[in-house]
């Protein structure tokens, strides 16, 4: 879940003022942390620290934060009842959630992105685990100025794909300049997709689901292997919100599994899924080994390993998300000869995969994310474009 280091100055170029954060947690030891974290940032500050949601629903507009922390279970107003009344008192609040890794607060944590938090973040069981969160610290850091930084960026404009009769790469065209290049677009591959592989992170669980109710016949004839940033029991409630989103069979990947047409394979939090071939079929295989790209599951090592199974017949996707993984795999599915689709800046919740992916030009279009579904449709039924 985690993503490389940014630099403040870089991302907070707009803003005069430093970002003002509220921590809302009932536990003074983790209050107390998040807020010494958040002060020795030159580009933040606590506005507020309180250890009710109904301390914060009564001062969030006199603390009037940028950015809210929010623990999920507190006395007298829990999480999940004050996010409302705090997105209703302040347009545009950014609300990450912080809870345990416990099933319940998963569900809980679902259950708050659909009603507007922009993210969420694990955090630390006990004390004993907060003397050494570096992690935790790293992400929360990441997340507060990553998403501060999309709320204050104008929106990109949207990136037309290639034309059926372009060959060429060539630049996205835009009426205004945009926060970025505009990336120059490779052309499709003209083989076949046989296999499709999906990465993604901050703004991922909804932008997934988006996505997969959208693409039920690519789901029916091909594999779809999917790695999101997320924590272990996180994963196990994702797979689950999916298959009921598509109808079809979602589940985290088990070590040894065959890969099948007819099923979405999640890898499991806290582990890498990558793919070996098996006579003339590849099995799932779950790495334990050390993070990639700062994360654990990482989309590179599924991307790399598919490349030994499918050659040029893979067709990935890469979502919204922190930090640039995905992108070497992708550059690398490329030169196999296979195809990379990236989200597009106005619609990600936070354009660093993609964006990273875009920006290397390694990319055969560049979509609003209502646009990439049936644009998968129509490249696994034959399409070239």
């Amino acid at each position: 879940m985690s993503t490389a280091l940014a630099s403040p100055a870089a991302l907070n170029s707009g803003r005069q003022e430093p970002l003002r954060v509220m921590v809302v947690d009932d536990s003074v030891v983790i209050r107390g942390l998040i807020s010494r974290w958040i002060e020795a940032e030159p580009d933040m500050m606590v506005a507020a620290s309180l250890r009710t949601g109904l301390d914060a629903v009564n001062q969030v507009e006199r603390a009037n934060p940028d950015v809210v922390v929010l623990d999920i279970e507190m006395p007298d107003l829990d999480g999940i009842s004050a996010l409302p009344q705090l997105l209703a008192k302040k347009r545009n609040l950014i609300v990450i959630m912080a809870s345990t890794l416990t099933r319940r607060n998963a569900e809980i944590s679902f259950k708050a992105l659909s009603l507007g938090a922009a993210d969420y973040i694990p955090k630390p069981e006990s004390t004993r685990e907060i003397a050494a969160a570096d992690i935790f610290k790293h992400d929360l850091i990441q997340k507060i100025r990553h998403l501060a930084a999309k709320r204050c960026r104008p929106a990109a404009l949207t990136a037309p794909p290639l034309a059926p009769h372009e060959q060429e790469p060539r630049s996205v065209a835009t009426a205004a300049a945009p926060p970025h290049p505009a990336p120059v677009l490779r052309p499709f591959s003209m083989l076949s997709p046989r296999a499709l592989l999906i990465g993604s992170s901050t703004g991922g669980p909804q932008a997934l689901m988006t996505l997969v109710a959208g693409i039920g016949p690519v789901i029916d004839s091909y594999p779809v292997l999917i790695t999101q940033h997320m924590p272990p029991t996180f994963t196990t409630i994702l797979a689950e919100h999916l298959a009921r989103v598509a109808g079809r069979p979602a589940h985290e990947g088990v070590d040894g599994e065959v890969v099948k047409p007819g099923h979405i394979y999640l890898a499991p939090g806290g582990r890498h899924m990558r793919l070996a071939r098996k006579g003339l079929g590849a099995v799932i295989v779950l790495d334990d080994g050390p993070a990639v790209n700062f994360c654990k599951p990482a989309v590179d090592p599924l991307f790399t390993s598919a490349i030994d199974i499918w050659q040029g017949g893979i067709l990935a996707v890469i979502l919204t998300g922190m930090g640039s993984d995905g992108m070497r795999g992708g550059k690398q599915i490329v030169a196999a000869g296979g195809t990379v689709i990236a989200q597009d800046e106005a619609s990600s919740v936070v354009w660093g995969m993609p964006g990273a992916a875009a920006q290397a030009g390694i990319c055969a279009a560049v979509l609003p994310l209502q646009q990439i579904a049936p644009k998968l449709v129509r490249l696994f039924a034959g399409g070239h474009s």
